[in-house]
């Protein structure tokens, strides 16, 4: 049965769809979207009960955007989301969207929520328990290199989207990058909104950790070596969305079980 766009964003709602009328997941050539948030370990011993509020904000907005692009939540751990959708312009409009709306969002004690998300495009095959093959990794991974408030893809991806974009959207190379668990560096880009993010930021907290022990100094310094000085820092930060991807991929433990497939 197909399903248009208006039915997928009758689906948008606040809620979780229910288990039985849940979108099947696409097939063919398919876009995944993980996203987290950046540095919520930090936001977490700052709000701590109130922490709460950030995360149902946060989830309201991205399960918004995204189903109303067809976006198929696959999985969710913690503050990480992943989704499937089935065109890639789709997926990068609702990327967009969705860091604009975090952007301009009131949080609770004027907290600085930032999101990182990352976009790869292939044709998976659909097992009967899951999408098999790298793809899913090289999106995660791509998630995972990025920064607060930023948006990475790859090349697949950005081939698919040059000549639609968003407005006030723009592609910036971000340089080849090894991504963790692909065999050779791929070439990484990234989507400035409106003009912005022609560099990696490092988050927040490190950049007050740096600032502190080395003064203004050591943060220039450290802005312009950009993701290359905080790889190690955020090391530890990620172990949710590393068990995200890995529940995500079906030759691997935790396998996901799937609803019946619609198309969208």
């Amino acid at each position: 049965m197909h399903v248009d766009v208006g039915v997928c964003r009758e689906l948008s709602s606040d809620d979780p769809v229910p288990e039985g009328d849940r979108v099947g997941l696409p097939g063919g050539t398919v876009t995944f979207a993980f996203t987290d948030i950046e540095s919520s370990t930090d936001l977490v011993r700052r709000l701590g009960e109130r922490y709460g509020e950030v995360l149902a904000q946060h989830r309201q907005i991205v399960r918004r955007a995204f189903r109303a692009a067809c976006g198929v939540e696959i999985d969710r751990q913690g503050d990480a989301f992943f989704f499937a959708f089935p065109r890639a312009r789709d997926a990068v409009g609702a990327a967009v969207e969705v860091q604009q709306a975090h952007a301009l969002a009131s949080w609770p004690d004027d907290a600085h929520v930032q999101l990182r998300i990352g976009l790869h495009t292939g044709e998976p095959m659909l097992g009967k328990e899951g999408y098999l093959g790298l793809d899913v990794v090289r999106a995660a991974r791509l998630c995972r290199i990025a920064r607060g408030g930023h948006i990475l893809i790859s090349e697949t991806t950005r081939a698919l989207v040059r000549t639609a974009l968003p407005d006030g959207v723009a592609v910036v190379p971000a340089g080849e990058r090894q991504l963790k668990g692909i065999d050779h560096p791929e070439p990484v880009y990234e989507l400035a909104i409106d003009g912005a993010g022609e560099r990696l930021p490092i988050p927040a907290v490190l950049e007050r950790e740096i600032e502190e022990r080395f003064g203004r100094f050591g943060l220039r310094i450290a802005a312009r070596l950009g993701e290359h000085v905080t790889d190690s820092f955020q090391e530890a930060k990620d172990a949710s969305l590393e068990h995200l991807a890995a529940r995500a991929v079906a030759s691997l433990e935790g396998r996901l079980r799937l609803p019946h497939r619609r198309t969208c």
